[in-house]
């Protein structure tokens, strides 16, 4: 999609489609001041519109007026805020994805919007105007992105005359009023589609089937974004792993015909004394279970062991786009996890990189043993705080479910940020314990 700032009349404005907000603090339903200069131009409809009840102000209540008279928009879409004042960042997102989707389902090619009419009716976190612009115009970027990904890669290409790619808005359009605001908001759309991006990404590479999206499949997008964004980039093979000691990592890939890879993507936009935050990614891209095999039924799901890695990729990606004043180390453990012959057995002893022996008592428990050497390995580049991220168990997803990640961590400060940043974009993590006592478990 592509998106416009203007300071543009909303009124006058030439779109197939124009979106205005209501809200209903409490009995009656009230406009903006730019809803009321649409109401204006329209010859009072919306108001004509509420007073006979035909248009609703409850939250993510939307309403099509078509044909509008007054206007140079073919629908003027009527969103309503509910009492706008209670309107949280997840109840935000929520809002803007369901416009998203309906704006997309009506094949709207330009749409039109005032930031000024949604930011006065919206109890927004923050009061300073530009701010609040910026916020909005970044998490439409963000959900835009979420709504209209398609995955595409491995389908057969459309035959010509076949239609395009459905719900999808070509151009919107953001309408501000003072000029002083539009560099604001332009990085608001900027942050919003390099996070987008990155997460369209790391979608992308999680939805590829196992036999596309290989060790070596990941080691090479990484080194595609590192010439792209110019990071550094290493990519230790099984022989490089093997004189580190990595016993553990590389008994893992033993099973499996595809060769492990740890990668590493250097992203320096901070001083040279500011110790980066590493980022470490668990990229199984195939779990069979190993000899401890698990069970048939919904195995090819197992293609999603990776999205650790694809996490890390995606964030790499977004910062290679934004230029943020700070140190990333992103390093992915990747490897497959297969029975074969030459695979790990339940009972088998291998070496880690730190010198500790480890008994594998299940096959199944492959990830803790690639991480364990990635983690290690990670302490050459004195890192600040180390944020591994996995799909590790899938006991986490019965304690939690699909709405919340689980969150261990040996530093409440960054528990805490973690969790906040989390509240922040709409991605909640849920601190578990790591108490002495669960040790000798």
């Amino acid at each position: 999609m592509k998106f416009t700032v203007t300071q543009e009349s909303i009124t006058e404005i030439d779109a197939s489609c124009i979106v205005v907000f209501i809200q209903q603090p409490k009995k009656a339903i009230s406009l903006s001041s730019v809803g009321e200069s649409l109401d204006q131009a329209c010859d009072k409809l919306l108001t004509g519109l509420i007073e006979r009840g035909q248009l609703q102000a409850g939250l993510e209540q939307i309403d099509i007026v078509f044909e509008p008279k007054g206007l140079n928009c073919k629908q003027l879409m009527v969103v309503g805020l509910g009492d706008a004042g209670r309107l949280d960042n997840a109840k935000m997102r929520k809002l803007l994805t369901g416009i998203i989707t309906k704006l997309g389902k009506r094949k709207l090619n330009k749409v039109a919007l005032s930031l000024v009419d949604f930011c006065e009716l919206t109890a927004c976190p923050t009061t300073e105007t530009q701010a609040q612009f910026a916020q909005f115009a970044q998490l439409w970027a963000e959900s835009t992105y979420a709504v209209q990904y398609r995955y595409t890669a491995t389908k057969a290409a459309k035959k010509e005359g076949e239609n395009g790619q459905p719900g999808v808005v070509d151009e919107l359009i953001l309408l501000i009023e003072n000029k002083a605001d539009q560099g604001a908001v332009e990085r608001g759309v900027a942050i919003g589609q390099a996070i987008g991006a990155g997460m369209n990404l790391s979608k992308n590479l999680a939805n590829m089937p196992g036999n596309v999206c290989t060790p070596t499949y990941l080691a090479k997008t990484a080194q595609s974004m590192g010439k792209q964004y110019g990071m550094a980039t290493t990519v230790l093979d099984e022989a490089k792993m093997k004189k580190l000691g990595m016993g553990a990592l590389l008994s893992v890939s033993k099973g499996s015909r595809e060769p492990a890879k740890l990668i590493t993507m250097e992203y320096a936009g901070g001083s040279k004394k500011l110790a980066p935050i590493v980022l470490v990614g668990k990229g199984l891209t195939f779990d069979a279970g190993g000899i401890s095999i698990k069970p048939a039924a919904s195995m090819d799901e197992m293609k999603y062991d990776m999205c650790g890695g694809a996490s890390v990729l995606g964030v790499m990606r977004a910062l290679g786009e934004l230029k943020l004043p700070i140190n990333v180390v992103g390093v992915i453990a990747s490897s497959e996890n297969l029975p074969d012959g030459a695979a790990n057995k339940p009972g088998d002893v291998v070496t880690s990189m730190k010198g500790l022996t480890i008994e594998i008592l299940n096959t199944d428990a492959e990830g803790r043993l690639i991480l364990c050497d990635a983690l290690t390995y990670v302490a050459k580049f004195k890192p600040g705080v180390v944020i591994d991220i996995a799909t590790l168990t899938g006991a986490c997803m019965v304690a939690l479910g699909q709405q919340a990640s689980g969150l261990f961590s040996n530093d409440d400060e960054l528990a805490d940020a973690i969790l906040a940043a989390g509240e922040t974009v709409g991605d909640r993590a849920w601190r578990l314990p790591v108490w002495d006592e669960y040790q000798q478990q």
